[in-house]
């Protein structure tokens, strides 16, 4: 048994944050992460982040990711234990993971859970041939293993992830035949919509995938128009050529370990589907377990890192930390997150968090 103060579960951007400001009053911390590397979704990010110069404005993700490891790995009572999964959270507060080598117990004093999101699939007739690929995979494929997934594409989704990825396809040299998207209008930021315009590339709203074309491996695809129901109209079908049929619908919160736990859960659609019920300081209803990140709900990465930043000094809070100085950063930390959720764009994204309060 592995007896540790703080437990993170995830070491992605909201995890490696709450990893930083969880250990800052000398509490000892272990940060779980299944892959073998640390960052997540970061380190496949080569573009440049927006916002301030504090949320680190104009740096690329995987620089941020790198700056952050190389700042956890400098903490002494971070334990980081890479390569391990875990499998089981009991209501006596044990905790089972497994690495290759077998399992083993940790007993926390607390809990963060960052375990992220995963990609939202879509249903239409071929959508198992080789060649449909999730934007994650496809971003894994170039960013990090430095393949090219294919030479044509039709991107489905034109949120900022959508949008994003088809400008690093054609950093690539992949061309980008469509982009189409289900609803009236683009989701993503107009400067990512109009970066992709600039190169040619054209944007078809409330129009979708009927289908994938093709016997061993996608050849093309058929898109058709849809109605203010989201229904196909017949008559609107259009096949474009295509080697890769590229998916990016969205984002779902990773919460399996909250249900295990038996975590208030609330279905709040703006936020990605079913999310923890939690107070202000990102505690679940099961006390001693906080979130931090999209687990709690989809946003971007920079809201993910700031939350992740403040849910570690709640949780100091929790376990009776009064250092001087903790109320007064938490309140900073506070301020940061309000203004990255400020604005038209963030109504939805407050209006869903609201709803997830207990």
């Amino acid at each position: 048994m592995k007896h540790v103060d703080i437990l993170i579960v995830g070491g992605g951007p909201a995890g490696m944050a709450a990893a930083i400001t969880a250990s800052k009053y000398g509490k000892t911390v272990m940060l779980v992460e299944r892959d073998g590397h640390l960052g997540g979704q970061l380190v496949k990010q080569t573009h440049m982040f927006f916002g301030s110069e504090k949320q680190q404005a104009s740096v690329r993700g995987f620089d941020i990711a790198k700056g952050m490891v190389e700042e956890i790995e400098a903490i002494d009572h971070i334990e980081i234990l890479k390569k391990t999964t875990i499998v089981g959270m009991f209501e006596d507060g044990v905790v089972m993971a497994q690495q290759r080598e077998g399992y083993f117990k940790i007993k926390p004093q607390a809990i963060i859970v960052a375990t992220g999101a995963y990609e939202k699939s879509l249903a239409f007739k071929g959508n198992t041939l080789p060649g449909v690929y999730g934007a994650g995979a496809v971003q894994t494929l170039m960013n990090l293993q430095g393949i090219k997934p294919g030479q044509e594409v039709v991107m489905v989704g034109a949120g900022n992830i959508g949008l994003i990825v088809s400008y690093q396809l054609m950093q690539a040299g992949v061309k980008v035949n469509a982009i189409v998207d289900a609803a009236p209008s683009i989701g993503g930021y107009v400067v990512h919509a109009a970066k992709v315009r600039r190169m040619g590339v054209p944007i078809y709203t409330r129009y979708t995938v009927k289908q994938a074309l093709g016997e061993s491996k996608v050849s093309g695809a058929i898109l058709c128009q849809l109605d203010d129901h989201y229904q196909e109209i017949e008559g609107t079908e259009v096949e474009v050529d295509c080697d890769i049929l590229c998916v990016s619908v969205g984002l779902s919160p990773l919460s399996e370990l909250l249900w295990q736990l038996s975590c208030d859960m609330t279905f709040v659609g703006v936020l990605g589907g079913y999310v923890p019920r939690v107070d202000e300081r990102n505690e679940t209803s099961v006390a001693g377990v906080f979130v931090a990140g999209d687990v709690s709900g989809i946003e971007e990465a920079s809201s993910a890192m700031v939350e992740g930043y403040l849910t570690g000094l709640h949780v100091n809070e929790y376990l009776g930390v009064k250092e001087e100085g903790l109320s007064s950063l938490i309140e900073e930390y506070e301020e940061d997150l309000r203004a990255l959720r400020s604005g038209p764009v963030g109504d939805k994204i407050r209006q869903g968090i609201a709803q997830a309060k207990r």
